[in-house]
C-alpha cells in the first residue's frame, strides 16, 4: 500500500504544473549491448529554467549506486523519497524497459525536458544520457543515447 501511495503522489506532483487533466504516456527504452552488467537508469524531469521537477522511475534497486546517476542526484540531493513507490530492477544489456505513466497535459509544449541518467558498474556513468523536449511532436520519435541507450521514445 505505501508503494501505491508514493506513486500516486508522484503523479500527482507531475500532474500538479497546470492542475490539467493527466494522460497515459508509455516511455520505451531500449538499451545497446554493451557487454556489462546491468544499467541503472533515473528518469526525471526539469522545468525551461533547468529545475528538478520530478523523478517518473529508478531502474536500479540499490541506493548506494544512485550517486553514480550524478545529474539526477544533484538534482535531489539523493534523496530516495523522490523514488519510493517507483523502482524497479536495472535493465541488462541488449534489454527493454517499457513503463506506462500518467503525465499531465501541462508538460507537453511548455519548457519541460525528460532526462535519463545510465550508469553501469565498473563501466563510465553517463550523466544526461538521454534529454529530450516534452513535446506533442516529439511523441513516438526515436532518440539515441549517447552510450548505453540504443532507443528511447514516448508515446501518448
Amino acid at each position: 500500500m505505501k508503494s501505491l501511495l508514493a506513486a500516486l503522489a508522484m503523479t500527482t506532483a507531475l500532474t500538479f504544473p497546470g492542475l490539467a487533466v493527466a494522460r497515459p504516456v508509455t516511455l520505451s527504452t531500449t538499451l545497446n549491448n554493451y557487454g556489462g552488467d546491468g544499467a541503472y537508469l533515473a528518469i526525471y524531469v526539469t522545468d525551461a529554467s533547468g529545475a528538478y521537477v520530478g523523478s517518473l522511475w529508478m531502474a536500479g534497486p540499490k541506493s548506494k549506486y544512485y550517486e553514480h546517476l550524478s545529474d539526477w542526484y544533484r538534482a535531489t540531493g539523493g534523496d530516495p523519497a523522490q523514488i519510493n513507490g517507483i523502482t524497479g530492477a536495472s535493465i541488462g544489456a541488449g534489454r527493454a524497459l517499457e513503463i506506462t505513466l500518467d503525465l499531465a497535459d501541462a508538460l507537453f509544449d511548455a519548457g519541460y525536458t525528460l532526462h535519463i541518467d545510465a550508469a553501469v558498474e565498473d563501466m563510465r556513468d553517463s550523466p544526461n544520457e538521454v534529454a529530450v523536449p516534452l513535446t506533442t511532436n516529439g511523441a513516438g520519435r526515436a532518440v539515441r543515447g549517447r552510450r548505453y541507450i540504443a532507443s528511447f521514445t514516448y508515446d501518448m
